[in-house]
């Protein structure tokens, strides 16, 4: 099984950027979407952004215009870029990635604190 490490995270103030990566311990080819997904605290986990194997991209409204996600199949690593971040989107981030057979990875998770 392939084995999705997160990075990048960390505390920025707000109007800050971060880029988060992830990086599959095997091919990325074999997913047919990666993707970000985020919890706060007390909230349920969801969707922030995901890319297809050809390119199609789901954004969350709230996060449409600010985040950006990429894959670079050749370095099997996605990667989260994320400007203009709010205290609202401090959340544990979690790379994720559905296989052709419908199986999911999640990685271990990588902390995201906007505050001042």
């Amino acid at each position: 099984q392939v084995q999705l490490v997160e990075s990048g995270g960390g505390l920025v103030q707000p109007g800050g950027s971060l880029r988060l990566s992830c990086a599959a311990s095997g091919t990325i080819s074999r997913f047919h979407t990666m993707g970000w997904y985020r919890q706060a605290p007390g909230k349920q986990r969801e969707l922030v952004a995901t890319m297809s194997s050809v390119g199609s991209t789901n954004y969350a409204d709230s996060v449409k215009g600010r985040f950006t996600v990429s894959r670079d199949n050749a370095k099997n690593t996605v990667y989260l870029q994320m400007n203009s971040l709010k205290p609202e989107d401090t959340a544990v981030y979690y790379c994720n990635g559905r296989s052709y057979s419908g199986s999911y990875s999640w990685g271990q998770g990588t902390q995201v604190t906007v505050s001042s």
